[in-house]
């Protein structure tokens, strides 16, 4: 966690992370800040998962989210969500895991799909980036894409 990230973090109203969290000083620092709707990621301990669940599932004003680590994309959904995504989808789903940045709509199920990418100093993603926008009532508006810094 450094001051480029907290910045941002200081701007919001909520801060949602789709996992990979790492160590759970980064998810008290943030609940220090803002309130804090977070899943646990494959690389995150016991501890964690304990503390963030595998699925966050909420009404955000008048738009359905849906946040989890491995959720796959637009046709390419992880195959144990396929059935909820097809029957329940919601409006903005959030998922993380291959730490590349990615937004698209997905015309069958009605959605915006979002991976904000990764902006923590471990892993392999030669950006660091992160997602902020605005939910007002039932839209989502506002989508900026935060290049933080490239890792060398």
């Amino acid at each position: 966690m450094d001051d480029s990230i907290l910045k941002y973090v200081s701007q919001a109203d909520e801060v949602w992370h789709a996992g990979d969290i790492g160590d759970l000083s980064v998810t008290d620092t943030l609940k220090k800040l803002k309130p804090l709707r977070a899943v646990y990621g494959n690389i995150d301990d016991a501890t964690a998962r304990l503390e963030f669940p595998l699925h966050n599932r909420f009404l955000c004003e008048g738009v359905d989210v849906w946040i989890t680590h491995i959720g796959g994309y637009p046709g390419k959904y992880n195959p144990n969500i396929k059935a909820e995504m097809a029957s329940n989808p919601p409006k903005l789903f959030i998922c993380g895991h291959s730490h590349i940045l990615k937004v698209m709509f997905d015309k069958k199920h009605d959605l915006l799909h979002m991976n904000p990418g990764a902006c923590g100093k471990s892993g392999f993603h030669q950006v660091r980036t992160m997602l902020r926008f605005v939910i007002d009532g039932d839209k989502i508006r506002d989508l900026e894409i935060i290049e933080i810094e490239k890792r060398v």
